[in-house]
Parts: structure tokens; sequence; C-alpha cells
């Protein structure tokens, strides 16, 4: 049976190009195959993808595809910076931030009389690398549940970063090989070690250079940076070296001397992970909400229906369905968990060196 909601913004199959179709604005939101009219809520890999039309996106995440995709990042590439008002057929559409990374939006969706918002990946952490979630008090909220599950309840990020400095120093002759992302993990955990007090340089596998120059470009200052290459083995003694996380078990390693390797993932919270990838170091540090914030947000926005698009859905649903909102489970295809979006980043063998793009 079909409500009130799908009667204009509904699922859409992925023949068709997928994500969420706005019927009366004639677009898609993070469609997983090109479309004429693209509406994009972030820059990771499994949301923003190239070859649609158009894009409409914050003026951030239209960088982040154009250094991703070059001229196949789309036809035409709209900015909608935060707060900006737009009309796009018979419906209203405004960008707020998410939290997640750089440039990331929810989008809110008003049309007659109904407010949804499709609030992409999320977080409600303070991140100095993007500005931070924006409640907004909506008919229908679109979530993720990446982290639905009572067990995903990330601790403090500041804490996380004092095991690396503290590794650190019981290993002054190791290096510490850390895996990121190379889209948003790799330049908040910049900027966490910069708050933490560690002002000497960072050394960057050259995959992670293109972006961290991007967010420099961007207004995000992350201090000394150096490419991996080309110093001897003692360098890196008592060094943090950040490495997409496939390279960080590759031969591209064996350059430095006897690494401690870390990985920066709220799936460090499950011990067998980190024991599949040989971390020595893990680091729960996620840009995703967890259960708790999942929660909380569903009850801050005060929406009778929750929509839940990919992860954990069943148990928030539960959940959402006990506080009296109407629940359902979306399953999209081509929404991935936490970094899996990131395989363009994370090429896994070789380095492709300071100026290779991300």
């Amino acid at each position: 049976m079909q409500t009130a909601f799908e009667s204009w913004i509904h699922p859409a199959p992925p023949a068709e190009g997928g994500g969420l179709r706005v019927v009366p604005g004639g677009f898609h939101i993070d469609p997983i195959r090109p479309v004429d009219r693209a509406v994009v809520t972030h820059g990771h890999a499994d949301h923003a993808r190239p070859g649609n039309g158009s894009v409409l996106a914050t003026p951030e995440t239209l960088a982040i595809m154009r250094e991703r995709y070059g001229a196949a990042a789309g036809g035409t590439l709209q900015p909608a910076p935060y707060g900006e008002t737009l009309r796009i057929g018979d419906v209203t559409v405004r960008l707020v931030p998410a939290g997640h990374v750089l440039g990331s939006a929810q989008i809110v969706l008003e049309h007659r009389g109904q407010r949804v918002v499709v609030s992409g990946d999320y977080k409600r952490r303070a991140d100095p690398t993007c500005a931070p979630f924006e409640v907004v008090p909506c008919d229908l909220f679109v979530s993720e549940a990446t982290f639905g599950l009572p067990v995903f309840r990330h601790p403090p990020a500041d804490e996380e970063v004092a095991k690396l400095l503290r590794s650190i120093r019981l290993f002054p002759d190791r290096a510490q090989l850390v895996g990121v992302y190379a889209l948003g993990k790799c330049q908040r955990l910049i900027r966490l070690l910069r708050a933490a007090g560690w002002d000497a340089p960072i050394y960057l596998h050259g995959a992670l250079a293109g972006l961290c120059r991007l967010y420099e470009r961007l207004g995000v200052p992350l201090g000394p940076l150096v490419p991996a290459t080309g110093l001897p083995r003692d360098a890196f003694k008592g060094q943090i070296v950040l490495a997409p996380p496939s390279a960080t078990a590759d031969r591209w390693a064996r350059r430095l001397p006897d690494p401690v390797v870390g990985a920066a993932s709220g799936w460090m919270r499950v011990r067998q992970r980190a024991r599949q990838r040989g971390v020595e170091l893990p680091m729960i540090v996620s840009d995703h909400a967890d259960w708790d914030e999942l929660i909380d947000t569903v009850r801050d926005v005060g929406c009778g229906t929750l929509w839940v698009t990919h992860g954990r859905e069943e148990a928030l649903c539960h959940v959402a369905a006990g506080m009296g909102i109407e629940a359902r489970a979306l399953a999209l295809v081509g929404f991935d968990e936490e970094g899996q979006g990131e395989t363009a980043d994370d090429p896994g063998v070789g380095d492709p060196g300071p100026g290779a793009p991300a």
C-alpha cells in the first residue's frame, strides 16, 4: 500500500537510476547510475557517482567530485550553499549540514505541506573538518543505520588519538602506520592529532595526498604533510604514517621500520575485524552516528515516519516503532558500510606517488 509520501518520493529501481526519486522535482537523490538530474548528499563514492546530466550539491561536494572524476563529475554542476532555498519543479529544496565529511548535506524537501529530510550519512560528534549536524524537524526522516546496533557506542575520538600517541612513546623505534579512508577520515584524524599537540610532519601514502590538498584549498588547514616516499627506513622511526587501509598489509608498507599497524574506523569496535585485518592498534574513530546518536536524532527531528536506507535497519526500525513512529527499512542498493564506498581511494597495491589523483 502506497503511503502519502510515496506518492512523490520513493526508492527507484537500480535500472532506473536507483537512490530516491523525487517525482515532482524530476530528480534523484544519490543515484547509483547516471540520471538526468541528481542531488548528491556528499562526496563518498557510494553516494556521488559520475556521469549524471546535472548535479546539485554543496560547493565542497562538487569540488570533491571534480577532484575524483574530472570532467565525468557531471554535465552541469550547480552549487547550493547550506541554507539556500531552491525551487526545483514543484519541490522546495534546501541543503543543511550532515556532519559526516566536508560538504556533506542533508536534503530538506518540502511539497504540499509535507517536509522530508534525507540525511545521507551523518554523525553528531564534533569534527573540526566539517560543519556540525543540524537538526531539522520533519514529517519523514530518511536515515542511515551503519552502526544501528546497541553494541556500537563510539568513545570520544580524542581518547582514541591518545592511544596512538601513547604507542609512539612505547615504541619509539617503530613507525605508526594507520589505515584511513581518503575522504574525511584522513583529514579528521590529522586535525585530531594537531589538536592533541602533534605538530611534527605526518607522512602520507600518495593516494591520500590529493584530497588533503583539496581540503586545505577549501579552508581546512592540516599542518605539515610529507609524502611517504624516497626516505630511508630510519626516517620513519617514531613517526605517523597514514595510508589507505589495504596498503597497510601491502608490499608498500615494507619500506617502514617494523610498523605498528593501526586503523581508524567505527568497525574497530569489533575485535574480530581488527584481528582479520592484522590491526595491532585499533582506533574507534567513526564518521557515522553510533547507536545512541541514531536514536537521539530520530527523537530530535520529531518525525512521524522513518525510512532507513542502509546498514542495520531492523534494530533501528524496531526502536522507532516503540516510540510510536511508522518505520520502514528500504535496503537501498549501492550504499555500503563505513569505508566501502572509498574503494576508489584504496588501490591496495603500490604507491601512485604524491601527485596521483585520489
